[in-house]
Protein backbone atom coordinates (compact mmCIF):
# COMPACT_ATOMS: atom_id res chain seq x y z
CA UNK A 1 0.00 0.00 0.00
CA UNK A 2 2.60 2.60 0.97
CA UNK A 3 4.27 1.86 -2.48
CA UNK A 4 1.51 2.66 -4.10
CA UNK A 5 0.90 5.76 -2.21
CA UNK A 6 4.67 6.41 -3.65
CA UNK A 7 4.07 6.00 -6.86
CA UNK A 8 0.88 7.99 -7.12
CA UNK A 9 2.87 10.35 -5.51
CA UNK A 10 5.70 10.55 -8.34
CA UNK A 11 2.84 10.22 -11.05
CA UNK A 12 1.36 13.60 -9.93
CA UNK A 13 4.68 15.28 -9.36
CA UNK A 14 5.53 14.50 -12.80
CA UNK A 15 1.79 15.56 -14.51
CA UNK A 16 2.59 18.66 -12.06
CA UNK A 17 5.91 19.37 -13.51
CA UNK A 18 4.74 19.17 -17.17
CA UNK A 19 1.81 21.64 -16.81
CA UNK A 20 3.90 24.22 -15.27
CA UNK A 21 7.16 23.61 -18.26
CA UNK A 22 3.95 23.74 -21.19
CA UNK A 23 2.28 26.84 -19.44
CA UNK A 24 6.40 28.88 -18.96
CA UNK A 25 6.63 27.42 -22.59
CA UNK A 26 3.08 28.88 -23.82
CA UNK A 27 4.16 32.53 -22.16
CA UNK A 28 7.53 32.61 -23.85
CA UNK A 29 6.32 31.85 -27.42
CA UNK A 30 4.01 34.67 -26.91
CA UNK A 31 7.11 37.41 -26.05
CA UNK A 32 8.49 39.02 -29.16
CA UNK A 33 11.52 37.67 -30.30
CA UNK A 34 12.93 41.10 -30.65
CA UNK A 35 12.57 44.40 -28.94
CA UNK A 36 12.95 47.49 -30.39
CA UNK A 37 13.74 49.24 -26.76
CA UNK A 38 13.71 53.30 -28.59
CA UNK A 39 10.37 52.16 -29.89
CA UNK A 40 9.13 50.85 -26.52
CA UNK A 41 10.75 53.92 -24.47
CA UNK A 42 8.72 56.60 -26.50
CA UNK A 43 5.47 54.65 -25.90
CA UNK A 44 6.70 54.26 -22.55
CA UNK A 45 6.67 58.13 -22.21
CA UNK A 46 4.29 58.85 -24.15
CA UNK A 47 1.50 57.18 -21.49
CA UNK A 48 3.73 58.83 -19.14
CA UNK A 49 2.80 62.07 -20.01
CA UNK A 50 -0.78 61.15 -20.87
CA UNK A 51 -1.31 59.87 -17.56
CA UNK A 52 -0.68 63.60 -15.92
CA UNK A 53 -3.76 64.34 -18.16
CA UNK A 54 -6.82 65.70 -15.41
CA UNK A 55 -10.04 64.68 -17.01
CA UNK A 56 -13.51 64.71 -15.55
CA UNK A 57 -16.67 63.37 -16.83
CA UNK A 58 -19.61 65.12 -18.05
CA UNK A 59 -23.17 64.83 -19.87
CA UNK A 60 -23.13 67.47 -22.78
CA UNK A 61 -22.25 65.73 -26.46
CA UNK A 62 -18.79 67.73 -26.08
CA UNK A 63 -16.29 65.44 -24.90
CA UNK A 64 -13.35 67.70 -25.09
CA UNK A 65 -14.99 69.80 -22.46
CA UNK A 66 -14.11 67.66 -20.04
CA UNK A 67 -10.44 67.77 -20.04
CA UNK A 68 -9.30 70.06 -17.28
CA UNK A 69 -5.68 69.81 -17.83
CA UNK A 70 -3.02 68.18 -20.09
CA UNK A 71 0.56 68.69 -20.78
CA UNK A 72 0.36 70.90 -23.48
CA UNK A 73 -1.49 72.88 -21.91
CA UNK A 74 1.11 73.12 -19.61
CA UNK A 75 3.49 73.92 -22.28
CA UNK A 76 1.08 76.73 -23.73
CA UNK A 77 0.58 78.11 -20.04
CA UNK A 78 4.33 78.40 -19.41
CA UNK A 79 4.79 79.92 -22.97
CA UNK A 80 1.77 82.60 -22.29
CA UNK A 81 3.05 83.15 -18.72
CA UNK A 82 7.03 83.18 -19.34
CA UNK A 83 8.05 82.87 -22.55
CA UNK A 84 5.43 85.32 -24.28
CA UNK A 85 6.31 88.31 -21.82
CA UNK A 86 9.94 87.64 -22.25
CA UNK A 87 9.20 88.47 -26.20
CA UNK A 88 6.58 91.46 -25.92
CA UNK A 89 9.02 92.87 -22.88
CA UNK A 90 11.86 92.67 -25.13
CA UNK A 91 10.43 93.78 -28.15
CA UNK A 92 7.82 96.86 -27.27
CA UNK A 93 10.23 97.91 -24.71
CA UNK A 94 13.32 97.51 -27.28
CA UNK A 95 11.97 99.54 -29.45
CA UNK A 96 10.89 102.34 -27.10
CA UNK A 97 14.54 102.54 -26.35
CA UNK A 98 15.72 102.60 -29.73
CA UNK A 99 13.43 105.44 -30.49
CA UNK A 100 14.56 107.25 -27.65
CA UNK A 101 18.31 106.62 -28.13
CA UNK A 102 17.36 107.82 -32.40
CA UNK A 103 15.82 110.90 -31.44
CA UNK A 104 18.32 112.24 -29.00
CA UNK A 105 20.85 111.36 -31.50
CA UNK A 106 19.04 112.02 -34.60
CA UNK A 107 16.63 115.13 -33.81
CA UNK A 108 13.49 115.53 -35.64
CA UNK A 109 13.83 115.42 -39.32
CA UNK A 110 13.62 119.37 -40.93
CA UNK A 111 12.19 120.23 -44.11
CA UNK A 112 15.29 121.90 -45.15
CA UNK A 113 14.70 124.47 -47.30
CA UNK A 114 11.73 125.60 -44.86
CA UNK A 115 7.98 126.11 -45.90
CA UNK A 116 7.44 127.09 -49.47
CA UNK A 117 3.68 128.41 -47.95
CA UNK A 118 2.14 125.82 -50.77
CA UNK A 119 0.27 122.79 -50.38
CA UNK A 120 -0.84 119.82 -52.59
CA UNK A 121 -3.14 117.35 -51.66
CA UNK A 122 -1.27 113.93 -50.56
CA UNK A 123 -4.47 111.50 -49.37
CA UNK A 124 -7.78 112.17 -49.81
CA UNK A 125 -10.87 112.24 -46.87
CA UNK A 126 -11.05 108.40 -47.21
CA UNK A 127 -8.09 107.19 -47.00
CA UNK A 128 -7.74 109.34 -44.45
CA UNK A 129 -10.73 108.03 -42.40
CA UNK A 130 -9.87 104.48 -43.34
CA UNK A 131 -6.41 104.63 -41.83
CA UNK A 132 -7.59 106.85 -38.57
CA UNK A 133 -10.46 104.03 -38.24
CA UNK A 134 -7.90 100.97 -38.04
CA UNK A 135 -5.62 103.00 -36.37
CA UNK A 136 -7.72 103.32 -33.33
CA UNK A 137 -8.91 100.01 -33.00
CA UNK A 138 -5.49 99.03 -32.85
CA UNK A 139 -4.20 101.23 -30.20
CA UNK A 140 -7.52 99.92 -28.06
CA UNK A 141 -6.56 96.13 -29.03
CA UNK A 142 -2.85 96.54 -28.62
CA UNK A 143 -3.64 98.14 -24.84
CA UNK A 144 -6.37 95.50 -24.49
CA UNK A 145 -4.03 92.49 -26.06
CA UNK A 146 -1.43 93.83 -23.65
CA UNK A 147 -3.18 93.30 -20.58
CA UNK A 148 -3.77 90.22 -20.77
CA UNK A 149 -0.01 89.23 -20.72
CA UNK A 150 0.56 92.16 -18.72
CA UNK A 151 -1.86 93.11 -16.54
CA UNK A 152 -1.82 90.95 -13.70
CA UNK A 153 2.11 91.36 -12.80
CA UNK A 154 1.91 95.12 -13.75
CA UNK A 155 -1.17 96.46 -13.18
CA UNK A 156 -2.97 94.28 -10.26
CA UNK A 157 -1.05 95.37 -7.20
CA UNK A 158 -1.76 98.89 -8.79
CA UNK A 159 -5.31 99.01 -8.69
CA UNK A 160 -6.38 96.19 -7.01
CA UNK A 161 -8.62 92.94 -7.78
CA UNK A 162 -12.00 95.00 -8.34
CA UNK A 163 -10.82 98.02 -10.18
CA UNK A 164 -8.43 95.40 -12.19
CA UNK A 165 -11.44 93.27 -12.82
CA UNK A 166 -13.76 95.76 -14.37
CA UNK A 167 -10.60 97.12 -16.59
CA UNK A 168 -10.11 93.66 -17.64
CA UNK A 169 -13.92 92.98 -18.39
CA UNK A 170 -14.03 96.29 -20.18
CA UNK A 171 -11.10 95.40 -22.16
CA UNK A 172 -11.77 92.12 -23.29
CA UNK A 173 -15.44 93.03 -24.91
CA UNK A 174 -13.41 95.95 -26.03
CA UNK A 175 -11.31 93.33 -27.99
CA UNK A 176 -13.32 91.16 -29.53
CA UNK A 177 -15.90 93.79 -30.94
CA UNK A 178 -12.86 96.44 -32.45
CA UNK A 179 -11.75 93.11 -33.92
CA UNK A 180 -14.20 93.83 -36.67
CA UNK A 181 -13.66 97.20 -37.99
CA UNK A 182 -10.15 96.70 -37.45
CA UNK A 183 -10.09 93.74 -39.75
CA UNK A 184 -12.23 95.73 -42.02
CA UNK A 185 -9.75 98.44 -42.05
CA UNK A 186 -6.84 96.15 -43.08
CA UNK A 187 -8.31 95.20 -46.13
CA UNK A 188 -9.75 98.45 -47.06
CA UNK A 189 -5.88 99.19 -47.07
CA UNK A 190 -4.75 96.85 -48.82
CA UNK A 191 -6.94 97.47 -51.43
CA UNK A 192 -6.39 100.94 -51.34
CA UNK A 193 -2.86 100.98 -51.54
CA UNK A 194 -1.68 98.01 -52.89
CA UNK A 195 -0.52 99.23 -56.51
CA UNK A 196 1.62 101.89 -54.52
CA UNK A 197 3.56 99.25 -52.62
CA UNK A 198 4.89 97.23 -54.91
CA UNK A 199 8.80 97.09 -54.19
CA UNK A 200 11.32 98.30 -57.13
CA UNK A 201 14.37 99.57 -58.02
CA UNK A 202 13.90 102.81 -56.60
CA UNK A 203 13.12 101.34 -52.99
CA UNK A 204 16.88 99.39 -52.97
CA UNK A 205 18.59 103.19 -53.89
CA UNK A 206 16.35 104.38 -51.10
CA UNK A 207 17.78 101.74 -48.83
CA UNK A 208 21.34 102.31 -49.78
CA UNK A 209 20.90 105.55 -49.31
CA UNK A 210 19.47 105.39 -45.50
CA UNK A 211 16.05 106.51 -46.41
CA UNK A 212 17.16 110.53 -45.60
CA UNK A 213 16.59 109.36 -42.00
CA UNK A 214 20.32 108.20 -41.45
CA UNK A 215 22.41 111.07 -42.58
CA UNK A 216 21.06 114.24 -44.49
CA UNK A 217 20.55 112.61 -48.19
CA UNK A 218 17.15 112.67 -49.09
CA UNK A 219 16.75 109.62 -52.13
CA UNK A 220 13.97 110.23 -54.66
CA UNK A 221 10.90 107.92 -54.36
CA UNK A 222 7.16 107.65 -55.56
CA UNK A 223 4.02 108.57 -53.52
CA UNK A 224 5.34 105.55 -51.05
CA UNK A 225 9.33 104.85 -50.15
CA UNK A 226 10.80 101.62 -48.95
CA UNK A 227 10.21 101.97 -45.40
CA UNK A 228 6.43 103.12 -45.82
CA UNK A 229 5.82 99.70 -48.00
CA UNK A 230 7.59 97.65 -45.23
CA UNK A 231 5.22 99.33 -42.63
CA UNK A 232 2.09 98.76 -45.25
CA UNK A 233 3.35 95.00 -45.73
CA UNK A 234 3.49 94.84 -41.59
CA UNK A 235 0.04 96.17 -41.13
CA UNK A 236 -1.06 94.02 -44.09
CA UNK A 237 0.53 90.40 -43.14
CA UNK A 238 0.57 91.06 -39.21
CA UNK A 239 -2.84 92.38 -39.37
CA UNK A 240 -4.12 89.75 -41.38
CA UNK A 241 -2.26 86.32 -39.28
CA UNK A 242 -3.77 88.67 -35.95
CA UNK A 243 -7.65 88.34 -37.43
CA UNK A 244 -7.18 84.66 -38.69
CA UNK A 245 -6.01 83.57 -35.58
CA UNK A 246 -7.64 85.70 -33.46
CA UNK A 247 -10.72 84.75 -35.04
CA UNK A 248 -10.46 80.92 -34.58
CA UNK A 249 -10.00 82.36 -30.68
CA UNK A 250 -13.22 84.34 -30.97
CA UNK A 251 -14.99 81.31 -31.86
CA UNK A 252 -13.29 78.31 -30.21
CA UNK A 253 -13.90 74.43 -31.65
CA UNK A 254 -15.84 76.00 -34.80
CA UNK A 255 -12.66 75.19 -36.90
CA UNK A 256 -10.09 73.57 -34.92
CA UNK A 257 -9.54 71.69 -31.74
CA UNK A 258 -7.83 72.60 -28.55
CA UNK A 259 -4.41 71.66 -29.37
CA UNK A 260 -5.05 74.06 -32.41
CA UNK A 261 -6.38 77.13 -30.86
CA UNK A 262 -3.52 76.67 -28.67
CA UNK A 263 -1.29 77.21 -31.53
CA UNK A 264 -3.57 80.02 -32.92
CA UNK A 265 -2.90 81.78 -29.81
CA UNK A 266 0.79 81.78 -29.83
CA UNK A 267 0.76 82.45 -33.10
CA UNK A 268 -1.58 85.43 -32.21
CA UNK A 269 0.09 86.71 -29.94
CA UNK A 270 3.79 86.67 -30.87
CA UNK A 271 2.46 88.58 -34.15
CA UNK A 272 0.83 91.12 -32.02
CA UNK A 273 3.72 92.03 -29.90
CA UNK A 274 6.41 92.41 -33.07
CA UNK A 275 3.02 94.15 -34.78
CA UNK A 276 2.92 97.11 -32.20
CA UNK A 277 6.74 97.10 -31.81
CA UNK A 278 7.08 97.70 -35.73
CA UNK A 279 4.02 100.27 -35.07
CA UNK A 280 6.08 102.48 -32.46
CA UNK A 281 8.22 103.13 -34.84
CA UNK A 282 5.59 103.99 -37.21
CA UNK A 283 3.96 106.73 -35.26
CA UNK A 284 7.72 107.89 -34.38
CA UNK A 285 8.20 108.70 -37.93
CA UNK A 286 4.90 110.05 -38.09
CA UNK A 287 4.53 112.53 -35.20
CA UNK A 288 8.32 114.18 -33.57
CA UNK A 289 10.59 112.22 -35.79
CA UNK A 290 9.60 114.06 -39.30
CA UNK A 291 8.75 117.45 -39.60
CA UNK A 292 5.35 117.43 -41.73
CA UNK A 293 5.06 114.29 -41.97
CA UNK A 294 1.53 113.98 -39.70
CA UNK A 295 -0.51 116.87 -41.72
CA UNK A 296 -0.38 114.17 -44.37
CA UNK A 297 -2.98 112.03 -42.44
CA UNK A 298 -3.76 114.93 -40.10
CA UNK A 299 -5.09 117.54 -43.01
CA UNK A 300 -4.48 115.16 -46.17
CA UNK A 301 -1.84 117.49 -47.70
CA UNK A 302 1.51 118.23 -47.21
CA UNK A 303 4.12 121.54 -48.41
CA UNK A 304 5.47 121.23 -52.00
CA UNK A 305 9.02 121.54 -50.19
CA UNK A 306 8.54 118.70 -47.88
CA UNK A 307 6.97 116.33 -51.27
CA UNK A 308 10.14 117.96 -53.06
CA UNK A 309 12.64 116.44 -49.98
CA UNK A 310 10.55 113.06 -49.63
CA UNK A 311 8.87 111.76 -52.46
CA UNK A 312 10.32 113.49 -55.36
CA UNK A 313 9.28 111.45 -58.04
CA UNK A 314 6.00 111.39 -56.91
CA UNK A 315 5.69 115.41 -56.95
CA UNK A 316 6.86 114.98 -60.02
CA UNK A 317 4.06 113.09 -61.45
CA UNK A 318 1.24 115.08 -59.78
CA UNK A 319 2.59 118.07 -61.09
CA UNK A 320 2.93 116.32 -64.61
CA UNK A 321 -1.00 115.44 -64.46
CA UNK A 322 -1.89 118.72 -63.82
CA UNK A 323 0.79 121.40 -65.44
CA UNK A 324 -0.74 124.54 -63.90
CA UNK A 325 -0.46 123.42 -60.64
CA UNK A 326 -4.63 122.97 -60.09
CA UNK A 327 -4.13 120.59 -57.15
CA UNK A 328 -1.31 122.79 -55.58
CA UNK A 329 -2.90 125.32 -53.05
CA UNK A 330 -1.81 127.88 -50.75
CA UNK A 331 -1.25 127.27 -47.03
CA UNK A 332 -4.06 128.84 -44.63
Amino acid sequence: MAKLFTHIRLIAGALALAFLVAIATSVSAQQPSMVNPTADAVKEQQLLKELNRIQGRGTIPDVRSYVLEQPAGREWRHFHEVTLRWIGGIAVLGMLGLVVLFYLARGMVKIENGRSGRKIVRFNGFERFVHWMTAACFIILALSGLNITFGKPLLLPLMGPEAFTTWSELAKYAHNFLSFPFTIGVVLIFLMWVGGNIPNNVDAEWVKRGGGIIGNDHPPAYRFNAGQKMIYWIVVIGGGASAVTGYLLLFPFYGTGIEGMQIAQVVHAVVSVLFIAAMLGHIYIGTIGMEGAFEAMGEGTVDINWAKQHHRLWLEEEVSRSPKGARAQPAE
